[in-house]
Formats: C-alpha cells, sequence, structure tokens
C-alpha cells in the first residue's frame, strides 16, 4: 500500500518463495503417498492444432513469414514434454506471431540501417525498426516465459536439452541468405 493509501502496484511477479518444479518434489520425495504411473507400452499421436488462417496470409512485401515454422517448433517441444495440453493455442499462436514480426524487424534493420530520415527536418534519427524490434522481443520473451513456466511446473522429466526460443537468432542469420 502507498503512503497515500492506495493500493497501486500489486504483488510483484515471481515474488515470494519459490516453488519446487515436479521434477524436483518427485526425485526427493516430498510428495507423500502418491503413485507415478508407468510409461504405457504404445503412445497414442495426437495431431497438431491447425495454425489459424490470419497467420498464414501474404506479407506485403513479399519475404518469407515465420509463423508457422515457430508454431510448430514450439508445439513439437511443448509435445516432447507432454505439456501440449496444458498450454492454450492462442498462446503459441502469439508467440510466433511475435517472434515473426520481431524477424521481419530485425530484417529490416538490416536492409535499411539504424538511421531514418526525419520526415519534417529531414535530420537523422533512430529507425522505428529499432524500438519496435525491443518491443517485440519484450513481447516475446514474457510469452515465453509463460509457456515455459508451464512446463517447468508440469513435467515430469527433468529437461536440460536445447528449447525453441534458443533457435531465434539462427533463423534470424538463415533467413539473410
Amino acid at each position: 500500500m502507498a503512503k497515500d493509501g492506495t493500493n497501486r502496484g500489486g504483488a510483484r511477479i515471481g515474488a515470494g518463495r519459490k516453488k519446487d518444479v515436479l521434477v524436483d518434489k518427485i526425485n526427493s520425495d516430498k510428495i507423500k503417498n502418491t503413485y507415478v504411473l508407468p510409461q504405457p507400452e504404445e503412445l497414442s499421436g495426437q495431431d497438431m492444432p491447425p495454425i489459424s488462417d490470419y497467420l498464414k496470409q501474404e506479407q506485403k512485401n513479399g519475404e518469407k513469414f515465420y509463423v508457422e515454422e515457430v508454431y510448430e517448433e514450439t508445439w513439437r517441444w511443448l509435445k516432447i514434454h507432454e505439456c501440449e495440453h496444458l498450454v492454450s493455442k492462442q498462446l503459441i499462436e502469439q508467440y510466433a506471431m511475435m517472434v515473426s514480426r520481431w524477424i521481419q524487424c530485425e530484417q529490416a534493420i538490416s536492409e535499411f540501417g539504424f538511421l531514418a530520415k526525419h520526415p519534417t527536418t529531414g535530420n537523422a534519427i533512430a529507425s522505428p525498426y529499432v524500438s519496435m524490434s525491443k518491443d517485440y522481443m519484450k513481447q516475446i520473451n514474457n510469452l515465453w516465459y509463460q509457456i515455459y513456466q508451464v512446463v517447468r511446473e508440469n513435467a515430469s522429466v527433468a529437461y536440460d536439452g536445447p528449447n525453441p526460443k534458443d533457435d531465434l537468432m539462427e533463423k534470424l542469420l538463415r533467413s539473410k541468405k
């Protein structure tokens, strides 16, 4: 509560005691009277939900849009950790769209540079693509933390491999060829 008596701000995200993830609880026997189900011999496959049409629309500049790739890669990563049913399709789509827009901004920065011409004075100003890129990256991080938190708290097997977010720069560099 602020000095003026108003309740502004609220609790900070991530503040407070850290929760143990499911894997740690299982390994340290903190979960009492539980039974870990055996893995079935034959796993049934589940198709990836189709990507929405608005994400497939052709871009104005005619260049490749990476939404489908990012969406499929993220969904496959969630499927490996058996958490694809816990994360909403809309969250995955938002994440894929933000990553694709970020790549577009970075491509524009590479094409046009870091400086732009002011429309009225003609002086050099910072390119608007730089600030847009920064904003998209902030949104990407927020969405990724939401997705990763679900996996972290619900995966029954510890994970220490690569994750789709690590490949963003690689995608960007591949797109410049």
